[in-house]
């Protein structure tokens, strides 16, 4: 029951943690507004909480020594996603504060960046949220008042990866994962091909056909002697 817990916990982390990254890019672009700080600064927080949540149910769970040998090994590479969760957060956070700080929305104004990218990012930030749809309450210096608290957040997410690597010593290299590197994608990818267009692996990799090899050397052969031909008519006219 707590191995089911902590994984819908690191999977809403995860999604969470993909919006942020989302959003952190669109900062000091041409679709930067206030409305999009808003929506970072709740994303964050909804990240911290998840992070705090799922942080405290796996050192509980690892922390236990009657745990069998098996379950063990899925706590371990639970908290080893976890921590790639957590430090990809603390990352873009950083990058927050930083194109933040640089491009702020008011006076004085900077420039934003003409990256070409237009449009709203209302639906990540309520993907992030779980909800249907997004409010916004932001006062006009939103975007300058909130750099102070985000470096707060930002040393409080680097405490809470040095306190895990204090309670709980699962080194990632001893976390052995269940299947290859890219198996997901591989398996989506053949699920996905229609059985009338799909070529399997051995059918590219296998030997050439003879005929098709008889036919190209005998055109090649014919294509030889026209060239010979045309340039012996040359030389004679």
């Amino acid at each position: 029951m707590a191995r089911e817990e902590c994984k819908a916990l690191l999977d809403a982390l995860n999604k969470t943690t993909a919006c942020y990254h989302h959003l952190v890019l669109t900062v000091g672009g041409s679709a930067d507004t206030q409305d999009l700080r808003e929506e970072l600064q709740k994303t964050r927080q909804k990240a911290r909480e998840l992070a705090v949540a799922t942080g405290a149910r796996l050192t509980v769970a690892l922390r236990d020594r009657g745990l069998a040998t098996e379950e063990r090994a899925e706590f371990e590479r639970l908290w080893v996603a976890f921590s790639g969760c957590l430090d990809l957060l603390e990352a873009d956070m950083q990058r927050s504060l930083t194109l933040g700080a640089a491009f702020p929305l008011h006076a004085p104004r900077r420039p934003l960046v003409r990256t070409g990218v237009a449009g709203g990012s209302s639906a990540v930030a309520a993907r992030a949220l779980s909800a249907r749809s997004l409010r916004h309450e932001a006062e006009g210096d939103f975007d300058v008042a909130d750099l102070p608290e985000l470096e707060r957040e930002v040393l409080q997410v680097g405490k809470m990866i040095d306190d895990m690597e204090m309670k709980v010593n699962v080194p990632r290299w001893t976390v052995q994962a269940r299947q290859a590197a890219g198996a997901e994608l591989l398996s989506g990818a053949s699920a996905g091909a229609s059985s009338a267009g799909g070529i399997s692996v051995q059918e590219r990799a296998g030997p050439c056909d003879p005929n098709k090899a008889l036919a190209a050397t005998v055109f090649s052969a014919v294509l030889l002697v026209a060239v010979a031909l045309a340039l012996c008519v040359a030389k004679l006219s």
